[in-house]
């Protein structure tokens, strides 16, 4: 082979390495912190795999509210206003959660069908509400809206 030839291939075999491990190192990085978002309802009917980190929001349900008195250990349901899903969460919660306002939780489903949270994220301001939260809330309106005898008024108040 003409050293040339041989110094080409040399140089396209290392690039053709070289993207090889920044494509495998690219692809591991993304799929180690991809966070599915699922809405109260699919996680209501099993949609929501279990021990995976998830992403689950909606409006915290009014009342739903329950805080240990001896820990950071909080505990409230996250509704789309079709069905609801039992969150558990330990640690300082953000200051704009409440009741009736748009939150997104990030954690795992146990086995008991409870989502253990490790990060809540709250709404920044009244007219703000995330994206995954805001069609979750659509799609529950819409098929609210379906079922007969519905008046077709949405209970999320816009």
């Amino acid at each position: 082979m003409h050293p040339i030839r041989k110094k080409r291939l040399t140089i396209v075999l290392f690039l053709l390495v070289g993207v090889s491990v920044a494509v495998a190192l690219t692809t591991y990085a993304l799929r180690q912190n991809i966070n599915l978002f699922y809405d109260p309802s699919q996680i209501a009917a099993g949609e929501a795999p279990v021990d995976v980190r998830i992403r689950a929001g909606g409006m915290v349900e009014e009342g739903s509210v329950q805080r240990d008195p001896e820990s950071l250990k909080v505990e409230f349901k996250v509704t789309d206003f079709t069905s609801s899903v039992l969150v558990e969460y330990t640690g300082i919660l953000p200051d704009l959660f409440a009741e009736g306002q748009g939150v997104v939780a990030m954690g795992r489903m146990d086995g008991n069908g409870r989502f253990v949270a490790d990060q809540v994220l709250a709404k920044h301001d009244e007219n703000y509400m995330p994206p995954e939260v805001n069609e979750a809330l659509e799609k529950a309106a819409g098929k609210r809206a379906a079922m007969p005898g519905a008046t077709g008024e949405s209970s999320a108040g816009y």
